[in-house]
């Protein structure tokens, strides 16, 4: 009876495992979808003397999308944001997100085109705690009180906005009239 105890917790474990390989990562569920979002006070990636707070985020539906230059995922999406930014009334705020070369981020935003209303500076990855943040990309969407709606873990692309936040964000406007 001792010998089939390690196989037992061999075939469970790995019951576990393989239910996981089908499960869809970025279906990471968020503590923070229905609450407020995070106080911070932040600098701006492009203008260090000015601070910005979460009230800089509140007043209409937006998205806060994590991001930096030394994350290949975030450079995939970069095209989508950008295309998402000229077709959509909706600011996207970035949060640079433990930038190691501010002076890249710029530059890549200046060559690449710049999505953001404006980019919060989090150097220490502080802000990204507090939003809750797994790792770069990930995309919040936020209503006009400032409550966070939804939450994208992994690459924003077209097919995504249309699935998952375009639902969420025509329901909050009918709910706005």
């Amino acid at each position: 009876m001792k010998s089939l105890i390690p196989a037992l917790f061999f075939f469970v474990i790995s019951g576990f495992l393989f239910v996981g390989l089908y499960k869809d990562p970025s279906l990471v569920s968020s503590p923070l979808v229905g609450k407020s979002i995070p106080s911070f006070n932040a600098s701006t990636l492009f203008y260090p003397d000015k601070t910005v707070t979460q009230a800089d985020l509140i007043g209409e539906i937006a998205l806060v999308n994590v991001w930096a230059t030394w994350c290949p995922a975030c450079k995939h999406e970069h095209p989508d944001l950008v295309a998402l930014a000229a077709k959509t009334d909706i600011p996207i705020y970035g949060l640079n997100y433990k930038e190691t070369d501010k002076a890249e981020a710029r530059a890549w935003l200046r060559d690449e085109g710049n999505p953001y209303a404006f980019s919060i500076a989090d150097d220490d990855g502080r802000i990204g705690i507090d939003f809750g943040v797994y790792g770069a990309p990930e995309t919040f969407l936020i209503d006009a009180q400032g409550v966070i709606q939804h939450k994208r873990v992994g690459v924003m692309n077209d097919k995504i906005w249309q699935r998952d936040f375009l639902p969420i964000i025509q329901r909050l406007r009918r709910e706005a009239l």
